[in-house]
């Protein structure tokens, strides 16, 4: 999510890039003076997300619009007058090695973290930014943990309102009269997403009938889940799960002859992407997410522009809640005077004090707001894939 984001300047500042990935990968944006205001002063802002290994589409997203967001700031007069710089690390799904990112950017002087990218890799770092009592904005964070602390905030849906939000628009939109269910029982992020949408599906215009379970150690045959939800007549299957698993369900089912509607949360974000997957299988699949590429809006489109430019891609979600989270910090930052120059707690206790105080606009939301409990308030929306891409949901 974003500050109340002004439409931004097309142009993008050279950036200025160290190579690689793990724990040496490091771009950074916007090294330098900004002017008299600032002298050699520059904030820094780190971000940590998998830019190798199964869920790169996430953590590539997150860490590239982070860095165009960084660079369209800096372009624009920076933070309070000073400049920003940005570098992000590779966690490779792996929470100790989130954890050793993190330390690797603490040593970098890092005062404010973008991240982690995903839910046991944020919650694993909380327990070191709530020590040093550093802010840190998860864009995509969903499980309930990675928030626990007062110091750590999130732009994306928490998995039970992805849940919750899910059965109410399936209700609402008439999608269904019989739902059967695949997710993942070793993941938090799946397992919680499940849970609450089976309990909010109570009393709807639809049926549970059938919800069948695999495991990271199962994750590649689905037949006998498949099988279970056909043979219960089901019309929707509900996948709150990650994009690769999501992209061998929908190629087993179809060698099946099976063709209900398939409906997911964001981490289906990224299977248009999935190396030799046949994409015209994803048509017709829905997910709730709060960012859509085909809109409209001068934001959106100035966004998705600049994004594609630099990174020879359209951005999706992670992206969209990565720049918004960089223009929020920002927003917080201006509404409380934060200067590079005060510590890492003292900007710490600024920024979240400022964010139950501010209300964003940006690409996931035009209203934006948030509790000291770190949670977002903002409007669901969802979206299809029509040949090949995503589009609004009507």
């Amino acid at each position: 999510m974003n500050k109340v984001v002004s439409v931004m300047s097309a142009a993008v500042i050279a950036l200025s890039m160290l190579a690689g990935c793990g724990d040496t990968a490091a771009d950074t944006a916007g090294t330098g003076d900004a002017g008299s205001a600032s002298g050699d002063k520059v904030f820094k802002i780190g971000a940590i997300g998998p830019l190798t290994g199964g869920a790169a589409a996430y953590g590539n997203s997150v860490c590239n619009a982070a860095e165009l967001a960084v660079a369209e700031i800096n372009a624009n007069g920076g933070i309070n007058g000073y400049q920003v710089e940005y570098k992000k690390q590779d966690d490779e799904l792996n929470a100790e090695k989130s954890v050793n990112a993190y330390n690797t950017l603490k040593d970098w002087g890092m005062q404010v973290l973008v991240g982690s990218t995903t839910s046991a890799c944020s919650i694993a770092v909380s327990e070191y930014t709530k020590a040093d009592n550093m802010f840190q904005l998860t864009p995509s964070g969903s499980a309930e943990d990675c928030v626990k602390y007062d110091n750590a905030f999130r732009v994306c849906f928490s998995d039970p309102n992805q849940g919750i939000a899910s059965a109410q628009y399936i209700s609402d939109h008439n999608l269904a009269t019989k739902v059967g269910i695949i997710y993942d029982s070793s993941d938090v992020y799946s397992s919680g997403i499940y849970q609450k949408f089976v309990q909010e599906s109570e009393g709807k215009n639809f049926e549970v009938v059938s919800a069948e379970a695999f495991t990271a150690d199962n994750n590649t045959d689905f037949s006998v889940q498949l099988q279970k939800a056909k043979d219960a007549g089901a019309d929707l299957v509900f996948l709150p799960i990650y994009y690769k698993e999501a992209a061998l369900i929908l190629t087993q089912a179809s060698t099946m002859g099976y063709a209900p509607t398939f409906f997911g949360v964001d981490g289906l974000d990224g299977i248009l992407t999935v190396e030799n997957f046949d994409v015209s299988l994803a048509e017709g699949v829905m997910l709730l997410t709060p960012f859509a590429a085909d809109a409209t809006d001068d934001l959106t489109v100035n966004f998705v522009k600049n994004y594609q430019e630099k990174y020879g891609e359209i951005p999706n979600q992670f992206a969209a809640d990565a720049y918004d989270a960089v223009f929020i910090i920002k927003q917080a930052m201006e509404a409380k005077d934060v200067t590079p120059d005060m510590s890492v707690s003292d900007i710490c206790e600024a920024v979240k004090g400022a964010m139950t105080e501010i209300e964003a606009s940006g690409l996931t939301s035009a209203k934006m707001t948030w509790a000291a409990n770190g949670e977002p308030n903002k409007e669901p929306k969802a979206v299809i894939i029509k040949d090949g891409a995503y589009v609004s949901a009507q």
